[in-house]
């Protein structure tokens, strides 16, 4: 079976940074931990706001970074141009509130198909593998295989968070509706990643699935190396995440 990626997303050390403003501590360094202790990529969310990643970040990111860079963002004109000029490995499509706490749910790509066509057409062309962050739905499967896209990311917000709450019968649906769009998605030629509110406890059953070629985790894996560190907290991820798969 095809190796597993882990993407390890960044943004939560730079929260920790920016709640006292001082210059530690540094994501810049947590993604040299990550590469060292078997990480397969950074991801890195460039909000509107720069409540956390800023754009200092990115330019030291992509200057430092021997692994790939995921480069998390919303789609408008001032986020195009910064991919543009900094032209990262891939660039994933996310929606965005300025009031959210997290990234809450997929893009809406159905209905702005016409114009998210046009806006990953220069990414794509600039020779960025574009990713759009969606609800398991087909209808928005199906968009973001016409409008161009490379990759789906499939939001697992909502297994983790029934997972969470003990609703096991609405968890064991919303895990087994995840299986089917990955397979739907695998079907139309996308290449298939999931990610959001991966824990140990829940990633073994998304790891499974064959078709899913990436993993992108964060908040989880940063909160864990408080008390581990950031290299054993990808390790023991890593391990579980090669158990499922194998």
């Amino acid at each position: 079976m095809t190796h597993l990626r882990l993407g390890l997303n960044i943004d939560h050390v730079a929260t920790v940074r920016n709640a006292r403003g001082s210059a530690y501590p540094d994501p810049v360094r947590a993604a040299m931990l990550a590469e060292a202790a078997g990480a397969d990529g950074i991801t890195a969310h460039l909000r509107e706001d720069r409540r956390h990643i800023t754009d200092r970040d990115i330019e030291r990111l992509m200057e430092a970074l021997a692994l790939p860079l995921n480069f998390e963002m919303a789609a408008t004109g001032e986020m195009q141009k910064i991919a543009l000029r900094h032209r990262p490995h891939a660039v994933c499509i996310v929606p965005e509130k300025r009031e959210e706490r997290t990234t809450e749910g997929g893009l809406e790509v159905a209905r702005e198909e016409n114009r998210l066509a046009h806006f990953i057409a220069p990414l794509a062309e600039a020779g960025c593998r574009v990713s759009i962050f969606i609800a398991a739905d087909a209808a928005q499967i199906e968009a973001a295989a016409r409008i161009g896209a490379a990759v789906v990311e499939l939001h697992t917000g909502a297994y983790c968070d029934l997972h969470a709450e003990g609703k096991l019968a609405e968890r064991d649906a919303e895990l087994a509706r995840l299986r089917e769009m990955s397979a739907f998605a695998h079907s139309l030629g996308l290449e298939v990643h999931a990610g959001h509110g991966l824990t140990y406890d829940t990633v073994g059953p998304v790891a499974a699935f064959p078709e899913v070629r990436e993993l992108n985790i964060g908040h989880f894996l940063i909160g864990e190396a408080i008390f581990t560190g950031l290299g054993p907290a990808i390790a023991e991820m890593r391990r579980l995440m090669d158990a499922a798969r194998a």
